[in-house]
């Protein structure tokens, strides 16, 4: 009874990854559709291509996949990937030392079957005064353990206060309902998470994160999960709708190639998700879809 228990569990966990993942897909095609000025404004509105991805496994046997979903060149979006995946299978020896200090599990390497579904996104706009962002959620599962994790972060290059003010409310205001502490210790967690040890300095202005967590109750982990999805769309449409006339100049754009090394960096080196997805076998195009059309170093 406990295994299909958790059968249902990750059933209802994939669909909610996909769900979200069509309320935004929408919400940025609408976004293209309504941009009528500024420099891109006679260009077709952008839109997602989407393909099917999967996982390479060992033996050739079905590991699941996904759609990764990918804009460019749009009006408002210089590139958007929304990706949700499904995968599973067997651990590989690396992945399975990685997990097993994460987590202080024993026996692994008896039983490295695993189970992993989400969702993630990261969008590069036009205007240099419209913020990057990043959002992923996913539920992963072992035969030891199951934990959830994601958030999302903004990641200006040209930073505005008031942004990030409403930003952060609106992660606060959906986190509040599940509990006081909830906000401040997964705040302090993308703090902690999202910055850089090479450059001393932080990706963005933060935002929400967590990862590996589970408190044994799987509906009420599942529901924060899903209202850090929730809070995604109200957290950073006003600030495209706000930003997106704005008049940007030649060093605005230069500043915005700058920043956008710094996100490659980090993606590149740090990330945990991108470093599991390679490692794993999943579709490396969908793995890197988070890394930007165009960047600049100094």
């Amino acid at each position: 009874m406990v295994e299909e228990a958790m059968e249902s569990q990750k059933a209802q966990a994939a669909e909610w990854f996909k769900t979200l993942r069509d309320e935004i897909v929408a919400a940025f095609e609408t976004l293209e559709d309504s941009q009528t000025t500024g420099p891109f404004a006679g260009a077709p509105a952008g839109r997602f291509d989407v393909s099917e991805t999967s996982r390479a496994s060992d033996d050739g046997s079905d590991a699941g996949g996904g759609l990764m979903s990918v804009m460019r060149g749009g009006r408002v979006f210089e590139k958007v990937g929304v990706n949700i995946s499904t995968v599973y299978g067997t651990l590989g020896p690396r992945a399975q030392t990685a997990m097993a200090a994460r987590k202080g599990l024993d026996g692994m390497a008896d039983d490295p079957r695993f189970w992993a579904s989400g969702i993630s996104l990261v969008a590069h706009m036009q205007n240099p005064h419209t913020p990057a962002v990043h959002m992923n959620t996913r539920m992963f599962w072992t035969p030891h353990a199951w934990w959830f994790g994601g958030g999302s972060d903004l990641n200006p290059c040209i930073e505005y206060g008031e942004d990030t003010a409403h930003f952060h409310a609106v992660q606060k205001a959906h986190l509040d309902p599940h509990g006081d502490g909830h906000y401040p210790r997964l705040k302090a967690w993308a703090d902690e998470y999202f910055y850089i040890p090479h450059r001393g300095r932080a990706r963005g202005v933060g935002g929400i994160f967590m990862d590996d967590y589970c408190t044994g109750d799987w509906a009420a982990d599942f529901a924060l999960t899903q209202d850090i999805g929730r809070a995604f769309l109200p957290a950073f449409v006003p600030l495209v709708e706000r930003r997106r006339d704005k008049k940007w100049s030649a060093a605005d754009k230069d500043a915005q190639l700058i920043h956008r090394g710094l996100y490659a960096e980090y993606n590149l080196v740090y990330d945990r998700g991108t470093k599991f997805g390679l490692e794993t076998g999943h579709d490396a195009n969908a793995v890197l879809m988070s890394l930007p059309p165009m960047a600049k170093w100094v």
